[in-house]
């Protein structure tokens, strides 16, 4: 054993004093390639992550076909029923509404903060934002539950209802409060500091050069901001909004506590939902022992994985098809 273990060692150290004497060349080459297996390594983890989520699904592909399995509405893990449909609309309806409240007030906001406000004004709001983002999800959650949910319920619904009860988009058939409103409402306040602080380092890295030519030409100050400083910064605005749907798609606690954990199909923003991540967060753990139920839950971890990558590299694709318009 000391015998192997001393010959290791000497492998080891002719290794690493092979590449201290590489010439400059060689250790440019072993550098990029050390730094492109690095760069793989993110790719490698998504790609085993995929491949064990598919196994531990094929348990249930065996008996159900994946469109079945998309397709359905019934989720009865006792009668063998799982369908996912339901979750993935809860999902995408909860995500969208957040993304509605969240990205006009966002980008107001950065551009506010990098176009208008002084500089003492940034000072303090660039720790509450920062302070913001490190709350925990479940301290959000409580805050839902407390606060948004009531307002919902008592406030929002009965006033939307009277208003605008001919459109069944605000149809109020769930008068508790839970539901996608209040999870949207929350998601929104969670991912405004992601889309802020990204928009507002994005505003800022435009050329201040750019900004003084405009106004040179007689051009105002929101003028040179719509024209000039968005055209240049629409790419990062574009990649903080895809960060933060990224994020409202995966978030858990927080909706889980105000978005009513119904499994059906919604078909009102007061509706009550069920998310997958809430689904996967209620359930894995417990009535395990029931047939395919583990293997349909490894599914709709499976599903939010696909559903994220795929928004993910339409949304890289959307990028870069305007970067080459503006540089047209």
């Amino acid at each position: 054993m000391n015998n192997s273990k001393t010959a290791w060692f000497k492998t080891f150290y002719n290794q690493i004093r092979s590449l201290l004497t590489l010439s400059r060349g060689g250790k440019e080459r072993f550098t990029e390639k050390l730094f492109l297996s690095i760069s793989l390594l993110p790719v490698l983890l998504i790609v085993l992550l995929v491949v064990a989520l598919w196994l531990r699904t094929q348990p249930i592909l065996e008996t159900q076909s994946i469109w079945s399995l998309l397709l359905g509405q019934t989720w009865h893990p006792i009668k063998s029923q799982f369908g996912f449909l339901p979750f993935i609309a809860g999902t995408m309806w909860v995500t969208i509404v957040a993304m509605v409240f969240a990205v006009p007030v966002c980008l107001l906001s950065a551009i506010y903060l990098s176009e208008y406000a002084r500089a003492s004004m940034r000072m303090i709001m660039k720790p509450l934002l920062d302070l913001l983002a490190a709350i925990p999800s479940v301290v959000y959650g409580v805050w839902g539950m407390l606060a948004i949910v009531p307002w919902v319920q008592n406030t929002f619904a009965p006033f939307m209802n009277k208003c605008f009860s001919y459109i069944p988009f605000f149809a109020v058939n769930n008068p508790t409060g839970f539901g996608i409103m209040a999870g949207g409402l929350v998601l929104a306040v969670m991912v405004a500091p992601f889309i802020i602080a990204i928009t507002y380092e994005v505003l800022q890295a435009v050329p201040t050069g750019l900004r003084q030519a405009s106004l040179a030409v007689g051009a105002t100050q929101w003028e040179t901001i719509k024209y000039i400083v968005m055209r240049q910064s629409l790419p990062g605005v574009i990649a903080g909004v895809v960060l933060g749907a990224s994020r409202a798609l995966g978030e858990t606690m927080a909706v889980l506590m105000v978005v009513g954990n119904v499994a059906h199909m919604p078909t009102s923003i007061f509706d009550a939902a069920y998310p997958l991540p809430a689904l996967i967060a209620n359930n894995y753990g417990e009535m395990l022992t029931i047939p395919l139920y583990d293997a349909a839950l490894m599914g709709a971890a499976l599903i939010l994985l696909l559903v994220v990558l795929v928004f993910n590299i339409l949304s890289t694709l959307i990028l870069r098809r305007i970067v080459r318009r503006s540089r047209r």
